[in-house]
């Protein structure tokens, strides 16, 4: 549980101070010295430090370098009443949290600890986050996650890999039906054999058939050579058919042969060339419906539902949204050479809140933006409009005007209220301080009269 190590060598203010605390529920514990702090001090201490700069022997400011020789991200407030401006102004330079000038009113005291336990909590959470994606093996590298939905998922997962039986994957869109296919396949006997992947929504009725069970030389005009199928080619391997419900109903009968027969037949041929592949489809709508409404065929339902593995929708699985977050922080930061941004206390809450319509897609999609600066929640039917650039602009240009165009929006609408302008745009207010600077945009002019 996050704590406050105060050090005060005054016995009067220390129990003042422990009982100020104490009064706002916030666990704390005192020591009269510098050497009694750091004996209780380590890296992965769970609080914050607050330090009188006038001690004993060791000073609260050679306190402070030690604190951040076992731990840079540890919050320390300096307190002192023989402070000037020079001095807080060169503790905030070495890493203070904050600086408090004595006599102070406990609201003072008290609102720094808990800004600097929340912080403290935020970078020992994302600590945790990342030592858990770096040890990740096996399926859970794949799949990110422990909430109790992913984990049933795993295990239904490894199950039917070990299984080599055909498999139809049901999900809401974005919830990674792919993933979820890859991962029966890597996880499988035929991991080493092709993995092929078709969307069934996205081939042209004109070529569908010749992309999927070949054709031989002469077939139709155009037909120069004989062509392999993904069928064909996936021999030994997985074919996954993604979004089989959009598959069209002719198409529908010939797909129920080759899953019965394992076999095709290119167009123009006159055999049949066997196969061996383990067919994963993946579907975001009830196929049992469909098939009772004659949209789908229900023969080739009942083939292609051996096993049925749910995929469960986000907002199922709030405790990985974290995780899922950071991870995918991580990764588009790494694709575009740039350090990884942090997410705040603030965002992290309004992301856990969110019901996630277009579920991890979605997550990531605000995961990138984010590692771009351009954090911003997108809604069902909001628009989001880009400042006209000159169509030769860098790219670079192009998403200053946007992030510009961005934080003048959010101040405009709160009044210049930057706490409520860092909310709305999940950025530190640092981070929004220093964009302000970047633009040249000044807070007062949108302030409220």
């Amino acid at each position: 549980m996050s704590h406050v190590l105060l050090v005060e060598d005054d016995d009067a203010l220390r129990k003042a101070c422990l009982q100020s605390f104490e009064l706002e529920e916030i666990k704390a514990e005192a020591v009269g010295d510098a050497e009694s702090a750091l004996a209780r001090l380590d890296a992965g201490f769970e609080g914050i430090c607050v330090t009188d700069v006038r001690l004993p022997k060791m000073s609260g400011l050679d306190l402070l370098k030690h604190c951040h020789e076992l731990d840079p991200d540890l919050p320390v407030i300096l307190t002192t009443g023989h402070g000037d401006i020079a001095m807080a102004v060169q503790a905030m330079r070495d890493g203070a949290y904050d600086f408090i000038e004595k006599p102070f009113a406990p609201d003072r005291l008290i609102e720094a600890a808990r800004r600097g336990l929340e912080k403290r909590r935020l970078v020992l959470e994302i600590r945790s986050i990342r030592a858990r994606l770096e040890g990740n093996q096996g399926i859970d590298s794949v799949l990110i996650g422990a909430a109790p939905a992913t984990q049933a998922l795993k295990r239904n997962l490894l199950a039917a890999a070990e299984a080599d039986a055909d498999v139809l994957l049901f999900g809401e869109t974005g919830t990674g039906k792919e993933v979820c296919a890859r991962a029966l396949h890597d996880f499988g006997q035929r991991a080493k054999k092709p993995f092929v992947a078709i969307n069934c929504g996205a081939l042209p009725e004109t070529v569908v058939e010749s992309e999927l069970f070949g054709h031989e030389q002469g077939a139709f005009t155009g037909a120069v050579k004989r062509r392999i199928g993904k069928f064909e080619y996936a021999d030994g391997g997985t074919v996954f058919l993604d979004e089989i419900e959009s598959m069209p109903l002719p198409l529908q009968i010939k797909l129920l042969r080759v899953i019965q027969e394992r076999t095709v037949e290119p167009i123009g041929g006159n055999r049949r060339i066997p196969i061996d592949v383990r067919i994963v489809a993946a579907t975001k709508t009830d196929l049992r419906e469909a098939a009772d409404n004659g949209a789908f065929r229900e023969d080739l339902f009942y083939r292609i539902n051996l096993v049925t593995i749910p995929i469960p929708p986000l907002r199922e699985r709030r405790a990985d949204i974290h995780l899922l977050f950071r991870h995918f922080i991580d990764l588009a930061a790494q694709a575009r050479g740039r350090t990884a941004p942090e997410p705040d206390s603030a965002l992290l809450a309004e992301l856990s809140g969110a019901d996630w319509p277009g579920n991890v897609r979605e997550l990531r999609n605000r995961a990138e933006r984010f590692s771009m600066g351009l954090d911003i929640a997108m809604t069902a039917g909001e628009a989001v409009t880009i400042p006209d650039t000159p169509s030769n602009a860098p790219l670079s240009d192009a998403l200053d005007a946007f992030e510009k165009r961005l934080l003048e929006a959010a101040l405009s609408e709160t009044g210049g209220n930057a706490s409520e302008a860092c909310r709305r745009l999940g950025i530190a207010r640092k981070t929004l301080y220093d964009k302000m600077h970047k633009h040249g945009i000044e807070r007062n002019r949108f302030a409220d009269n």
